[in-house]
């Protein structure tokens, strides 16, 4: 067999047309990642807890699209912007998709929790009883915590001439209550709220509870005195709780965000969850109350809101779960496991570290780096973005008493994060008050960027230490997100961060760096540059692959550059957990693309780009998807590994998720997933995550 290769005077071959049908709807591929959330739900051979756990994560995933996408699709319908979407559906056959799919899947969730969860705690003496299910004994005590704990807080609210329809805040849960005077026969509705500052199952004994709406559902005669209870009945409505700041027009963005924030509550409401029994004629009134639609309206059998099944993670029951995973120190910072922590500066002097949390542990990495740095008194200045971070920051510590040591601290607070405003709006004027230098970034862009950099007198010179990472400087979810992150003192990536913090606190214009690639400049474009140069390669006969890892892809001129990669007959793997709005597999088009899925105990975050560039692997890391938002609206930062042993690192992780033998889910061109995770004779393929933390914890072993 012989290959033709291309002389360097050959025009290269015009690429075939590309098919109008060749993007996937986005809306409905995120429906299709979460339905891959709920098949762990459903696989009965992961431990009981982490089923009822993905449970939980399903219903917040649901709630957090319905309040962000499904809103976003109304808000365009109601203001006549009905551009179709690249997949060439219009909004309102997208969201007539969406509220089918989400249907289906909610009472595929409910029907699963009820006919197989429940029925297995119950088999492991974990009960969760409704009211008729307690005994006499359990009820007297509900109705000694009813009166001491629960009476005093709630507020029931008629609705009558005089009472209008009270508002009902988002994604919390209600009881409608129908009630008759006995004196004159008429029947009267209100709104009782379950209070969300108490827990939703009440502990009656040894692994027993009740829901909290059962509790007050038994005693709402004691709310409604002297009137006949007829009837009550669950229900949850989710609101748009997206914020639309005009940055232009706001003298304090602090401000405007805030009262934003303070408007997020009164959000139009874009679903509501009933509780499939309820009468007819109280969802009219909800329905009509509500201002919403009959399509809007989900009917769920037995309990709403299984977001609180994140309760049963509490219990100490380690039989019922996977075994528990504690992080190391990377080897590469320190090469035995030691009660000394690493000296995180000197080493990054000796030689770049490439993290991969939470396998390797960021308390004693990226964490320590910046406390460390905060009491050396040898450091002048800390840069640092924020993002998402905890409520009970170490990061921010670090850098409160950097400041008050006397060190220069600019701290770059993305306070538009969806979802932790409020958080980082807090944080930034704790920032401030302990003197620190706080911006927000830049008009009309997020930062989203992982960057900190530490300016440290070494004698001989000033010096950058640098860490660029894929995910946020959150301690907490570092112990159950994967990512990866590299400390640096390289000059030219110490050059590069240098000048990209004075972009966003300061007036500079720069947009060329040599080891990094920032959006909204250079991300699309460097990406299709050497997916281009991949095709070239290949029509050399060099070495030529792509190889990428995000969390979503959905950018059109990036999925057309995979596609013309294709059918040049560049082989291209992508590794997404999310949305994935390429088609692989269509003749003549993605014959040459594989599309892989991994979901498991933490959550795929990292965002790799690998290119075979004729031999010398390049690899990128850092904090954009292949998105819109990412590409156009973001400050985000790529960074090209410097050494072969990180690219050798993170090219087997390529080569493990890619393995036929690798438990993962495969797209189709029809934009199903199938999930592969048994072999021929029925055992078990091999996961990645298990083998990665095996893999750490033979790494130690043989250190110590």
């Amino acid at each position: 067999m012989t290959t033709e290769v291309s002389t360097q005077g050959d025009a290269p071959p015009a690429p075939p047309a590309l098919p109008d049908d060749r993007f996937l709807d986005r809306e409905l591929s995120w429906l299709a990642f979460n339905e891959r959330v709920l098949e762990l739900a459903e696989d009965t051979t992961i431990p009981l807890l982490e089923r009822a756990k993905f449970l939980a994560i399903f219903a917040s995933n649901l709630d957090e699209f319905f309040m962000v996408r499904v809103a976003g699709l109304k808000r365009r319908i109601a203001t006549g912007i009905a551009v179709r979407a690249a997949s060439g559906l219009l909004p309102r056959e997208v969201l007539e998709g969406i509220y089918n799919r989400s249907s289906e899947l909610m009472a595929r969730q409910a029907t699963l929790f009820h006919s197989d969860i429940l029925p297995r705690l119950e088999a492991e003496d974990i009960r969760l009883l409704r009211w008729d299910q307690a005994s006499q004994a359990e009820r007297d005590e509900l109705s000694s915590f009813f009166r001491e704990k629960v009476f005093p807080v709630l507020t029931p609210l008629a609705v009558d001439p005089a009472h209008p329809f009270p508002y009902i805040s988002g994604l919390s849960l209600n009881l409608a209550v129908v009630v008759r005077n006995p004196s004159s026969g008429t029947e009267l509705f209100a709104r009782v709220k379950v209070p969300p500052i108490l827990d939703r199952f009440v502990v009656v004994g040894s692994q027993r509870f009740v829901p909290l709406e059962d509790v007050i559902a038994a005693h709402l005669a004691e709310l409604f005195p002297g009137m006949d209870v007829l009837q009550q009945h669950a229900f949850r409505v989710t609101r748009n709780e997206d914020l639309e700041v005009e940055e232009d027009d706001a003298e304090n963005l602090l401000l405007a965000l805030e009262r934003e924030l303070m408007r997020r509550r009164f959000g139009p409401p874009v679903r509501l969850e009933v509780t499939q029994s309820i009468d007819p004629h109280v969802l009219d009134l909800l329905v009509r109350e509500l201002g919403i639609g009959s399509e809007e309206v989900v009917r769920i059998p037995g309990l709403l809101d299984l977001t609180a099944l994140w309760a049963m993670d509490r219990l100490p029951r380690d039989d019922l779960k996977l075994p528990a995973f504690r992080p190391r120190t990377s080897n590469q910072l320190s090469e035995v496991e030691t009660a000394s922590p690493p000296d995180v500066l000197e080493t990054m002097r000796d030689h770049e570290v490439l993290l991969h949390h939470p396998y390797d542990s960021f308390s004693t990495s990226v964490q320590l780096f910046l406390e460390q740095a905060a009491t050396d008194p040898r450091v002048l200045a800390i840069k640092q973005t924020l993002y998402r971070t905890s409520g009970d920051s170490p990061i921010v510590d670090a850098l409160v008493a950097a400041a008050e040591q006397g060190k220069q601290v600019l701290a770059i607070v993305e306070i538009k994060a969806r979802f932790d405003e409020q958080a980082n709006i807090d944080w930034a004027r704790k920032l401030e008050e302990a003197g620190c230098h706080v911006v927000y970034g830049l008009v009309g862009l997020k930062t989203h960027c992982k960057l900190s950099m530490v300016v440290r007198d070494d004698g001989d010179k000033l010096r950058r230490y640098v860490h660029i990472g894929t995910g946020n400087y959150h301690p907490k979810t570092a112990r159950l997100y994967e990512d990866v992150g590299l400390l640096t003192t390289d000059a030219e990536v110490g050059d590069d961060v240098a000048r990209l913090f004075n972009v966003l606190s300061g007036y500079s214009m720069e947009t060329e760096y040599n080891r990094l690639l920032v959006a909204p400049h250079s991300i699309r474009s460097g990406l299709v540059e050497r997916i281009e140069r991949e095709v070239a390669n290949h029509r050399a006969g060099l070495p030529a692959r792509v190889r990428i890892k995000c969390n979503s892809i959905v950018d059109e001129a990036t999925i057309d550059a995979l596609y013309r990669a294709s059918q040049a007959g560049v082989p291209v793997d992508i590794w997404v957990r999310g949305i994935c709005a390429l088609r692989p597999g269509v003749p003549g088009l993605s014959d040459n693309i594989r599309v892989r899925s991994v979901l498991g105990r933490f959550l795929e975050h990292s965002r790799l780009f690998e290119f075979a560039n004729g031999g010398e692997t390049e690899i990128w890391i850092g904090s954009a998807d292949l998105m819109h938002r990412n590409l156009d609206r973001r400050i985000e930062v790529l960074v090209r590994l410097g050494s072969a042993s990180q690219t050798a690192h993170l090219d087997g992780l390529f080569d493990l998720a890619f393995d036929p033998g690798t438990s993962t889910w495969h797209l189709g061109a029809d934009g199903g997933w199938t999930r592969h995770h048994l072999a021929d004779d029925g055992s078990p393929l091999v996961d990645v995550q298990t083998t990665l933390i095996a893999r750490q914890t033979r790494r130690s072993s043989t250190a110590s």
